[in-house]
């Protein structure tokens, strides 16, 4: 396929490196990635207050917990701002979704093989004591965006 011969060259000097860096390099750029979309496509100061107002309307329930018809009303304030914060962040979650997708699909196929790329010291139910391909981006993937997004200082 084209598309593996293109990410077969971008990633190449990546995948020499071995696992589980190559997944973890791969997993801080993609990363990157969504996160500076996300910062390019959105208006981060329309974005921080409406996770204020977010945050306002949920301890405002909290006080009209024994009044339901207030509480009814603050509901529908709250899920109109949490519409809203979704519909902003609609743009950069379609931009990103097609070539992460394509990507996705070329690292199942390029890693699926490998078995374990991360030993974990503890035995878990359903992943054992390892992760594989999958299991070390989600991790890396996870803890690369608290740090990017407290850099990038996205809302």
């Amino acid at each position: 396929m084209v598309l593996d011969s293109f990410f077969n060259f971008i990633f190449g000097g990546i995948l020499k490196l071995g696992g589980p860096w190559n997944i973890i390099i791969i997993s801080f750029l993609l990363t990157l990635f969504v996160n500076l979309i996300i910062k390019l496509f959105t208006d981060q100061n329309v974005m921080k207050r409406l996770k204020e107002e977010s945050e306002f309307f949920k301890n405002e329930m909290k006080k009209f917990k024994n009044d339901p018809q207030k509480l009814i009303e603050t509901q529908k304030k709250a899920m109109e701002s949490s519409l809203n914060y979704m519909k902003h962040s609609m743009k950069p979650m379609l931009i990103t979704l097609l070539p992460l997708l394509l990507i996705f699909n070329w690292l199942g196929k390029t890693f699926s093989q490998q078995g374990d790329l991360l030993k974990i010291p503890f035995s878990l139910p359903l992943v054992g004591s390892g992760l594989g391909w999958l299991g070390t981006y989600i991790l890396f993937s996870f803890a690369f965006s608290l740090i990017l997004r407290k850099i990038l200082k996205l809302h």
